[in-house]
């Protein structure tokens, strides 16, 4: 892992103090993080880059500020039309001349922001790459000055991930037309192989390639056992989130209809989300999530991708997602705002059959098929592990970290215990019975239930019959679905979800190998609250919480924010982060010239919104 920064003076000065005055004029902070100062140092002399960085790590500095150094006008492709309204909104409240070309906007807003084009008056144009790539728009790209391309959400290109875009395999166009104009393709996530897919796809093989932590130390990570889904993420929700912003993720659409129905008669403020739904009531939806507070979106992985909310509490899912890729990338929607945040799965064995099945009945070639497995069998590494999960994470996407104290695991170790015996009982079970039955038939079994199936089959009959007397029904479950994912059993394609011993199991039948286990997980209270990574950079967001704040200040300071958003019909994040009013709340500045020495207040800011928030505040005195 290359180191988190070179030292600021070892760039050059007059780079360095412009880049400097733009991020605490503009962007109201003081400092870089990490590597962007070295990386807008790059971009800046004309360089290509590559950049991979965790959602919040602060990646849209790293082309927002060369665009406003260099000649000419930044172009950022972007996926979404969502995520490019809100990037430019935030823009625009700062002070930066950027704007927006999308299939929402009419033919007048389209030729307006072409005008602005023409006459050089932008520093940053967001667009989509289908638009970017028809040959009217390339034409008008030739007439311009480019600062630099930016490719946001360059995961995008690779055909392993579900966030697949065709086009963006195209925009190696960019390279061959405009040669000269410096690159940066930016995202939150990728391993190996889709790192050298975005490289190769993109023509970004001499790209320099810059590489931080995927760490949120925020966010906290937790999988249990799932008994009752529904019942336990109310739990989380009642437990420690109420009235917050969260996403829950789910396998079906019937399932995401049936969790937000169930939570709203929980007087939770839940809404639906996926494909199945008009685009209307989907857009709809997806706004109130934005700019409404406290709104638990639910939803299949059609939802998420540039969503820029800071302020998601929590993300749950209640199903197994694809991959470590897809996990990461959908838990790291939560804490954006740097300040404590969950993310919680519940699964079972029904969710490794699912997506055992779904691989081996694709249609994907022989090789994408051992790709996938490979990809399933991590992620199940990382749920069933004994060990800190982060760094089981962490490793996965190729980082060596320390054990975390920010995991369920670290914050309540829990029991190991040798599963060996157990285990080769329940193989044996599987292996007398004939390998095909069911894990519910294999517990009865085991445990001397003469059910009318286990006497109909003679099973009653067989010396593993009641040699697990002793163990509880949940537990043989939970043990059926760990050696199902460390691929000691097998399920076979039949609609009865029949399980088979693997070879792989011989060395423990006969005892050659141990099996260590952790106690299975299914607390459906309250979590104990994440403690620090005391290795991880502290943040104004995450040293501060509601709890250090009057609630009828808070209430009074969100209240204002609303209202200035909503006469402005922008989400409220967009005028100041939940940080920047919690900071503000903390300092209570008395004059406008102390906004600027709270984080997230730039210049512009403080002029338009200063004297309403002082307002708030001169009532709490």
């Amino acid at each position: 892992m290359p180191a988190d920064s070179p030292p600021l003076d070892s760039l050059p000065f007059d780079t360095l103090a412009a880049a400097l005055d733009i991020l605490h004029r503009v962007y109201g902070h003081e400092a870089f993080r990490g590597r962007q100062a070295e990386i807008i140092d790059h971009v800046v002399k004309g360089g290509d880059a590559l950049v991979l960085m965790p959602t919040g790590g602060g990646k849209s500095v790293c082309y927002q500020i060369p665009a406003m150094l260099r000649d000419g006008v930044g172009i950022v492709v972007s996926p979404l039309i969502a995520l490019m309204q809100d990037q430019v909104a935030a823009l625009q409240q700062m002070g930066v001349a950027a704007a927006v070309l999308n299939s929402s906007q009419s033919l007048d807003e389209m030729r307006a922001v072409e005008a602005q084009l023409r006459q050089g008056t932008l520093q940053l144009l967001y667009v989509a790459p289908e638009r970017l790539l028809t040959p009217r728009f390339l034409d008008l790209l030739h007439t311009l000055k480019i600062a630099l391309f930016a490719i946001d959400e360059a995961h995008c290109v690779s055909q392993w991930g579900h966030d697949f875009r065709p086009e963006y395999i195209q925009l190696s166009v960019l390279h061959q037309q405009f040669p000269d104009v410096p690159r940066i393709a930016l995202t939150a996530t990728a391993d190996r192989e889709t790192r050298a897919e975005i490289r190769t796809r993109l023509a970004l093989e001499e790209a320099e390639v810059y590489l931080t932590s995927f760490d949120r130390p925020n966010i906290r990570y937790r999988v249990v056992e799932r008994t009752d889904a529904k019942r336990q993420l109310l739990a989380l929700i009642e437990g420690d989130y109420v009235g917050a912003a969260g996403i829950v993720y789910c396998q079906s659409r019937k399932k995401v209809d049936e969790t937000a129905a169930w939570l709203a008669t929980h007087k939770i403020k839940a809404l639906p989300y996926h494909a199945g739904m008009d685009a209307e009531t989907r857009r709809r939806n997806q706004e109130r999530f934005l700019r409404e507070d406290g709104i638990v979106m639910v939803a299949t992985i059609a939802f998420g991708m540039g969503i820029d909310k800071p302020d998601v509490r929590f993300v749950a899912h209640l199903d197994l997602p694809s991959s470590i890729e897809a996990y990461y990338q959908e838990t790291g929607r939560a804490g954006r705002d740097g300040a404590a945040a969950d993310a919680w799965l519940a699964f079972g064995l029904a969710d490794v059959v699912l997506l055992r099945r779904r691989i081996e009945e694709s249609e994907l070639s022989d090789q994408r098929k051992v790709v996938s497995r490979r990809k399933l069998d991590a992620l199940l590494a990382f749920c069933e592990a004994t060990t800190c999960r982060r760094v089981a994470l962490l490793s996965y996407l190729g980082e060596e970290s320390q054990p975390c104290g920010n995991c369920d695991i670290c914050l309540e170790p829990g029991e190991s215990w040798d599963a060996s015996v157990p285990a080769q009982k329940l193989l044996s079970a599987c292996w007398r019975t004939g390998q095909r039955f069911g894990v519910g038939h294999l517990v009865d079994v085991l445990r001397g239930e003469a059910t009318d199936k286990v006497t109909r089959f003679g099973h009653e009959q067989l010396p593993v019959f009641g040699i697990g007397r002793d163990v509880d029904a949940q537990i043989w479950k939970s043990l059926a679905r760990q050696l199902v994912s460390l691929g000691y059993l097998i399920v076979q394609s039949d609609q009865f979800n029949t399980l088979a011993v693997s070879e792989t199991a011989r060395p423990l039948l006969k005892g050659e190998a141990t099996l260590m286990m952790r106690r299975p997980t299914v607390k459906m209270g309250r979590g104990n609250r994440p403690r620090r990574n005391g290795t991880a950079e502290a943040t104004t967001a995450a040293a501060l919480t509601r709890a250090d704040v009057a609630p009828d200040l808070w209430d009074a300071l969100r209240n204002r924010r609303r209202d200035l958003a909503t006469a402005q019909n922008l989400p409220p994040y967009v005028i100041f982060h939940d940080a920047t009013l919690l900071a503000i709340a903390q300092a209570k500045p008395q004059r406008l010239e102390d906004f600027l020495h709270i984080p997230g207040i730039g210049e512009r800011k403080m002029k338009r919104y200063g004297a309403d928030f002082l307002e708030v505040l001169a009532a709490f005195r």
